[in-house]
């Protein structure tokens, strides 16, 4: 019984595509991104050039002396920083600098002017450049008003506690608005609608504000 229960089962044949079948099956195993994932990228390709150029002053030319070994690694690390700053370092730097705003003391516009940058950079979504300019422009006010001096090297921060002597009850917010400005400026941060609304709502606070005098009473300028 157990026998012919066994010559009842379904046979199955075993697998065997034709030549074509195979190199369809093949081509679209090696479609799968899973593949393309472990394909070398540019930084690689140069990495195995010069490896390969490295091997090949070294090929056929027997023994060599330390001397020149030494010379050989050394010849490749700078090659290997060369190509690293090229790839990474370089386009970064280069950007910073196309980029590179006046310091507080150099930047001789008007309040009013700089606002005005702060606004169209807001309305097209660069929040950095918002809020950097729409700090300036805090700075500024308050360079005109008397109440602060920019001198050279002058930082965000530096400024946020001049101010907060005139102005000891923005003391917090004015230190908050110099660290979104260094953020920014510095961190590379991508800024956001908060902070630059942040900085607005200081920058026309302080318009309005009265100043505290030395003797703790107040005079509007």
């Amino acid at each position: 019984m157990i026998r012919a229960a066994a010559e009842g089962l379904v046979r199955f044949d075993p697998l065997d595509p034709d030549a074509e079948d195979a190199r369809r099956w093949l081509q679209d195993e090696l479609a799968d991104p899973r593949y393309r994932a472990g394909e070398p990228n540019a930084f690689d390709r140069a990495m195995q050039a010069v490896r390969d150029w490295f091997l090949g002053l070294l090929d056929g030319a027997g023994a060599v002396s330390a001397e020149t070994v030494a010379l050989l690694v050394v010849v490749g690390v700078v090659v290997l920083v060369v190509i690293g700053l090229l790839v990474f370092g370089v386009p970064r730097l280069r950007r910073r600098r196309r980029a590179e705003p006046a310091s507080f003391e150099d930047d001789r516009r008007d309040a009013a002017t700089i606002r005005r940058a702060a606004e169209a950079a807001a309305r097209s979504g660069d929040w950095p450049l918002a809020i950097e300019e729409r700090f300036r422009a805090l700075v500024r006010e308050l360079v005109v008003r008397e109440l602060v001096q920019v001198h050279p090297g002058s930082t965000a921060r530096a400024l946020a506690d001049a101010a907060a002597r005139p102005f000891p009850a923005f003391a917090a917010d004015l230190a908050g608005a110099a660290a979104d400005f260094d953020g920014v400026r510095y961190l590379d941060r991508p800024g956001d609608a908060d902070a630059y609304a942040r900085v607005t709502e200081l920058d026309d606070a302080l318009r309005e504000a009265r100043p505290a005098l030395a003797d703790g009473s107040g005079a509007r300028r």
